[in-house]
């Protein structure tokens, strides 16, 4: 799958939230939801920020800049939401390296 496979499905199907998921360290899913409005292929290569010091098992609250990258090869339109929402499962980064997190269980 590629941008622009992701951008016509998001099309077809009438998208209108899309989901990030990640899991973490004990196992439990974790997400962040935005409108398809907000979605752009810069989420790919950007990342989104978020506080890992919220998260069980992450970072402290002194070290606590994490980031979220999509998969895009993990992208589905979810079965259970009310909503058209595209899905993808994430990994996680560290915002200063790029490199992955070593807590992430991925």
């Amino acid at each position: 799958m590629n941008i622009r496979d992701i951008s016509r499905l998001i099309k077809e199907r009438n998208v209108a939230f899309v989901d990030f998921k990640f899991i973490d360290l004990p196992g439990q899913w974790q997400h962040y939801t935005i409108p398809v409005q907000d979605f752009s292929e810069d989420l790919f290569f950007e990342g989104i920020g978020f506080d890992g010091s919220s998260i069980r098992g992450f970072q402290p609250i002194e070290a606590s800049d994490m980031l979220i990258k999509p998969d895009i090869n993990t992208a589905f339109i979810d079965p259970f939401t009310e909503h058209v929402t595209l899905s993808f499962i994430c990994n996680i980064k560290d915002p200063d390296t790029s490199e992955m997190y070593s807590r992430d269980p991925r």
